[in-house]
């Protein structure tokens, strides 16, 4: 066996290396960071800390995707959204995508004490040990709170770019991690009802197992409700314009309009396309956040 895992092992490709890191999050989570870096400051971002900082943040963050699908390894193998990833197909063993992980964690980083700070880099390093150990190493098979306890970690990001910038923890970035924090439950808890079998089949304690569809879909309403709170609180602290007040509205009321359309099961397949038009929720209102921010340093 050992022999024939590492025959399948040797034909991996940088595909495959790249798969384990989980691209599109990564791509989003930066999303999330630049719009920290460039909220934190007037007077523009140094090249060096936007370019190593940012490749500092997204290696961290690939390498802790790479510890995730060695956890997850067993299981994906079962579930039909994940069973050809690398890993679960065997074209990568578990002890090179160890040590990818280690070499990408490592590398990011070195990257963030050279070009930013230490705060940076030690804030960083507890977001990775937050989602690759405590979440998916415990919390994701322990308690089907798992994405509301875990989801801390992932909502690093805006804060890890914000620091990178100023050196420092602020009330402005902890909100922007407060949004992400209360966007997590809805986007993944839509995606669990839809997946509810496959979670079930591999005994992980998501909330639609544990609970019922009923439940999570109340609470998924009652998380939307939230977060539409949550997204005025830039705008009510002077921290944007009006113009970001009108993106969070006409954003927020398209959510709570999905979220309202699954609580009733009104529409085919309402469960994925919740979880889908979340994606595109979180990248346009950081995208909003943005403009607005340059808009107002040009009134």
């Amino acid at each position: 066996m050992a022999t024939l895992l590492g025959e399948r092992s040797a034909r991996a490709t940088w595909r495959d290396y790249l798969e384990l890191t989980k691209p599109r999050v990564v791509l989003l989570m930066l999303i999330t960071s630049l719009v920290g870096m460039f909220l934190a400051t007037r007077a523009g971002v140094p090249w060096t800390v936007l370019l190593f900082g940012n490749l500092g943040i997204a290696l961290c963050a690939g390498g802790a995707a790479v510890v995730n699908h060695v956890v997850d390894r067993q299981i994906d193998s079962v579930m039909a959204r994940t069973h050809k990833r690398p890993l679960a197909e065997g074209r990568v063993s578990p002890a090179a995508a160890l040590t990818f992980a280690l070499v990408l964690g490592v590398a990011g980083l070195l990257l963030l004490l050279a070009f930013t700070n230490a705060l940076a880099a030690w804030l960083t390093l507890a977001s990775l040990i937050g989602y690759a150990v405590i979440y998916t190493g415990f919390l994701k098979r322990a308690t089907p709170q798992n994405i509301v306890i875990g989801g801390l970690a992932g909502a690093a990001p805006p804060l890890l770019g914000w620091v990178a910038v100023t050196g420092q923890v602020s009330a402005e970035p902890l909100l922007l991690v407060l949004i992400i924090f209360a966007w997590t439950p809805p986007h993944f808890w839509a995606l669990a009802i839809h997946r509810k079998a496959e979670y079930a089949k591999v005994n992980i304690p998501m909330l639609p197992v544990t609970h019922g569809e009923h439940y999570t879909k109340v609470h998924i309403l009652l998380y939307t409700v939230a977060l539409l709170a949550v997204s005025f609180m830039p705008y009510a602290i002077h921290m944007s314009g009006p113009l970001y007040l009108a993106a969070a509205a006409l954003l927020g009321a398209r959510f709570l309009y999905w979220a309202v359309v699954l609580y009733r099961d009104s529409r085919p397949h309402a469960a994925i396309r919740t979880f889908k038009f979340s994606i595109w929720y979180l990248f346009a209102l950081f995208i909003a956040l943005l403009v607005d921010h340059y808009l107002l340093l040009n009134i």
